[in-house]
């Protein structure tokens, strides 16, 4: 920074990087992996093609070593030369002109190293030796075989590296390493700005800033001094910049600074994101010497825990309102961390709001995000349940190992702490629970440092840096202590019995969790992902060896089907089949995600597992890895709408029908609930009717129904004793004025047992419009383009005979490309290839 005494010079240098050993160097980008640069430079396969991944795990026996030569200048009198890298993935060893300057041992950390009196005038050598991470836990795991996920490999317990990187139930053998993450070097005459932590004090027309603000000395980075408790001629001055631009500049090292009349940052659907940017400027005796920039949102964010008549309620409490959170689990985006980028990141999360989420959970198996993803998450307004990076496994809590994972959550804790979307730090993933079964637990002393680590250590660093961001031991908990982490009428709940348990979708209504962060069911990718694995017609079945190497979860595709014959009939074509399966996961998250919605206040957590995918693979994400929007996906913009209307039915779905039993009665009903998730009371119009399978009506009501802001209202339950079970089924709208914001439709039997007549789906395109006709009930309306890469307004929808009217919003790519013009170039791309299907036509 121009004027400031301390220096930060990123090396956008030309780097390269070899097998160590061998005399070929290549070409490397930094930052970057060791995989993406193999791959670059034509010495490995795509990992993700057939079984590749076999092939590239091997690749990780080898040690690896990067280099680059940067123009430097000595240290002059009075400064100190430091050497900063934020991502090193893992272990390595960091020589500056030959000598060695230091080692790291863990992705999670930032590292910095003194090199004053290393740094030459001119050229400098600068070399980084990643050791093999798979010998590293191979040698650890035979010392001390802790355990964890039988899905990942040997000894991952040992290493702080991302665990999914050595396999999951989702995830590929495919343990990358490389520096992923800037390299700087920092030179300084009178040290750094630390760190800036904000508390807000809300009040009535006010927002009241209070600022701790510390240095680092120059001689030692990890010394924490606050600015401005002693007389040391260190001072500090602040600048808001409020959304609208103006400024209020505070100087004179200010404890406080007040926001009249402030905006206040709310979740995506409940209210807008406004930030604000504060700008820090440390000096030393009146010369500048560094700054700290961040943007923040006015909110006070908690969790709403008290008793209540079902036990404890647990809701993210935003501005003083319980906020019902909607979204799904995120996991690393790639299993190959250099092609993570700010916009692969930005697409992702744009398409959570454009399903209306409002959170996302960052699950504990994988790594702590880049600042964009927080920046992102900020900006559209997604609440962050923040794991920190422990999961599955027992862990010993040596002298060394809690002194290093001190240093990361401090790391960790000081650079998201800021964020408007930070809505809550969680100890772990799914570990009090096993750890209370035995899971993985071989000796007591993996008991007793499970609490050191989760109840003790990180709450001993976020009292000192983080006090007003609440805390929570584990995922799931019900407060810790393993005071039955599973309890459903406290706490947050992962619920698999649909699922890995085979009970069927009804199952969810039987529970109503304060908070499920966990519960999902799988389907197949694409077939236009699948042919980016395989080719080979031989393999398009979904129990070939391809595609089992591409599915994680062991004998799920057998689940697939078994979950199918419950519901569908049975497909004799492969991307009929991988329809059925989209519709079949796309089902069950509804039919847990309404129930849940239904007893809003009751529940106040809906997130699903899970968002996104690493590789191609059959899984629980909604969005599959090259950007494609499963049915899921939009059946989740649905159901996660601001204002919903839904269905709790009674039919053969619920009563655990049994047709060829003599006495085989059931209830035929329906009963309609609103919901809104809004700070505004909404008058809404309830339409349903009664309909024989050509859509036209027997039966039509409707009745006006004001819905309070953030509550559910039910209608009354209406019986249909007479329906036909087979040929009859119920339509449902809410209609705000002139616009139906919500729809849906029920059947009484089993969908495959339901007579559905041809609708005749056809379609026309108008402008950036598709125009479909059905001429009777088609319910899962799928749309697809040759390449399966539309983004819509609406797809995998239900319809009776008439038009439905939907935009084309966007491509789905994992690459970032300039918006299409849509409405010059639609009829010339889709004319010819556009499919329509619907569940008729799963036969």
């Amino acid at each position: 920074m121009e004027g400031f005494t301390t220096k930060k010079q990123q090396f956008a240098t030309v780097w390269k990087m070899h097998t160590a050993g061998d005399a070929q160097w290549y070409p490397a980008q930094v930052p970057g992996t060791v995989y993406t640069d193999l791959l670059r430079n034509g010495q490995m396969e795509d990992p993700f093609w057939k079984d590749n991944e076999y092939r590239a795990l091997d690749l990780m026996e080898k040690d690896y070593e990067y280099e680059t030569v940067f123009e430097g200048t000595e240290a002059q009198e009075g400064e100190r030369q430091w050497l900063r890298f934020e991502g090193l993935d893992t272990i390595c060893d960091i020589y500056l002109n030959e000598e060695k300057i230091g080692n790291t041992y863990n992705m999670h950390r930032t590292w910095e190293f003194d090199v004053t009196g290393k740094v030459k005038a001119g050229e400098n050598i600068l070399r980084v030796y990643f050791h093999s991470p798979l010998e590293y836990i191979k040698e650890a795991y035979e010392k001390q075989p802790t355990h964890g996920s039988e899905d990942a490999m040997d000894g991952f317990v040992h290493i702080r590296k991302a665990h999914c990187m050595f396999g999951w139930d989702w995830g590929a053998h495919l343990p990358d390493a490389g520096i992923f993450r800037p390299v700087y070097l920092l030179t300084m005459t009178e040290g750094r700005i630390d760190s800036v932590y904000i508390r807000q004090e809300h009040e009535e027309g006010k927002v009241t800033l209070h600022f701790d603000v510390s240095r680092n000395p120059k001689e030692d980075l990890r010394k924490e001094i606050p600015v401005g408790k002693e007389a040391d001629g260190y001072t500090y001055e602040v600048t808001v910049t409020a959304p609208d631009g103006t400024k209020i500049i505070a100087k004179d090292t200010p404890e406080d600074l007040v926001i009249e009349q402030p905006k206040l940052w709310w979740p995506n659907g409940v209210g807008e994101q406004p930030l604000y940017e504060v700008n820090v400027t440390l000096a030393k005796d009146g010369q500048p010497v560094d700054r700290w920039t961040r943007k923040i949102g006015l909110r006070t964010m908690t969790m709403d825990i008290h008793p209540d008549e079902w036990g404890e309620s647990f809701a993210h409490q935003v501005n003083g309102k319980d906020i019902f959170a909607m979204g799904a689990d995120y996991i690393p985006e790639d299993h190959l961390l250099g092609r993570v980028t700010p916009e692969t990141t930005r697409k992702l999360l744009e398409q959570c709001k454009a399903a209306n989420f409002n959170a996302v959970r960052v699950w504990g198996g994988g790594y702590y995000p880049e600042d964009w993803f927080y920046d992102l998450c900020d900006e559209l307004g997604l609440m962050v349940w923040q794991d920190f990076m422990f999961a599955c496994a027992v862990y010993d809590l040596t002298p060394d190992f809690e002194a290093n994972i001190r240093e990361e959550f401090i790391d960790n804790v000081k650079r998201l702490r800021h964020h408007a979307s930070l809505g809550l730090w969680c100890g772990n993933n799914e570990m009090e629970m096993f750890v209370k079964q035995g899971e993985w637990v071989t000796k007591p002393s993996e008991v007793r440092d499970y609490l050191f680590m989760y109840e003790r250590v990180i709450p001993e660093i976020l009292k000192k840096y983080d006090p007003e961001t609440f805390y929570w031991p584990a995922s799931p908990s019900s407060g810790g202590c393993f005071d039955d982490p599973s309890d459903p009428n406290r706490g947050d709940v992962h619920y698999w019995d649909v699922w890995h348990g085979n009970k069927p979708f009804s199952d969810y209504r039987n529970y109503y969790f304060r908070y499920a962060s966990e519960f999902g069911f799988q389907s197949f990718p694409s077939f236009e992902t699948i042919k980016t694995f395989t080719d080979d017609p031989a393999d398009w079945n979904i129990f070939s060896y391809v595609m089992e190497k591409h599915q994680r979860n062991a004998g799920a595709n057998g689940k697939i089907l078994n979950y199918l014959q419950q519901t569908f009939r049975y497909p004799t074509e492969f991307t009929t089949l991988l329809y059925a399966s989209q519709m079949l996961q796309a089902e069950a998250i509804k039919y847990g995600v309404e129930h849940f919605r239904r007893n809003r206040g009751r529940c106040m957590g809906a997130i699903y597992w899970q968002l996104n995918d690493c590789w191609p693979v059959a899984s629980w994400a909604s969005v599959d890895y090259e950007g494609r929007w499963k049915a899921l996906h939009y059946y989740a913009k649905r159901f996660f709408a601001p204002v919903m209307v839904s269905c709790e039915e009674q039919n053969w779905m619920t009563a655990e029908a049994n047709m060829n039993r003599e006495h085989f009665v059931y209830e035929k009903s329906i009963r309609l609930n609103v919901t809104n998730e809004t700070l505004e009371d909404k008058k809404v119009l309830v339409k349903w009717a009664l309909r024989n399978a050509d859509a036209s009506v027997v039966k039509a009501e409707e009745r006006e129904v004001t819905v309070p802001a953030l509550s559910s209202v039910w209608l009354d339950k209406e019986e249909y004793p007479d329906v036909d079970v087979f040929g009859q089924y119920v339509s449902y709208e809410a209609w705000e004025g002139d616009t139906c914001i919500s729809e849906g439709s029920v059947i009484f039997s089993y969908p495959k047992y339901f007579h559905y007549l041809d609708p005749q789906l056809s379609y026309r395109i108008e402008g950036d419009e598709i125009v479909v006709s059905a001429k009777a009930y088609a319910k899962g309306v799928e749309i697809l383009n040759l390449s399966e890469d539309l983004i819509l307004s609406d797809n995998y929808f239900d319809m009776s005979a008439g038009e439905k009217r939907v935009k084309i919003l966007g491509k789905a790519s994992r690459k970032v490309e300039a918006p299409a013009d849509w409405e010059n170039q639609v009829k010339e791309k889709l004319a010819d290839g556009l499919k329509l299907r619907s569940v008729y036509d799963i036969r």
